[in-house]
């Protein structure tokens, strides 16, 4: 099992995701209520590598309107985008 990140370094992952875009700061804000409690340095290293695209480039990942490509093609930021588009469970 891998490490998760200590609350410092989490708190400061979430402050660098805060977009421009609100679609994609709600996206976020979904990924981290539901999987902040076991954020490995790997996922982080995938979520950073998001971060670091325009909002509209994002978006699209986000909403599978394409995948990822050249050196952001890795299995850290797949497996991120996997979690990320994930369906929310409606209540029962």
């Amino acid at each position: 099992m891998q490490p998760v990140l200590d609350p410092v370094a989490l708190n400061r992952l979430k402050w660098r995701c805060r977009r421009g875009m609100l679609e994609n700061d709600l996206l976020i804000e979904r990924f981290f209520d539901r999987h902040g409690s076991c954020i490995t340095p790997a996922r982080a290293d995938g979520l950073q590598a998001l971060t670091e695209l325009a909002d509209n480039d994002l978006l699209d990942l986000l909403l599978a309107r394409r995948e990822p490509e050249g050196a952001l093609d890795r299995p850290e930021v797949r497996e991120v985008l996997a979690l990320m588009r994930t369906p929310a469970r409606l209540p029962a």
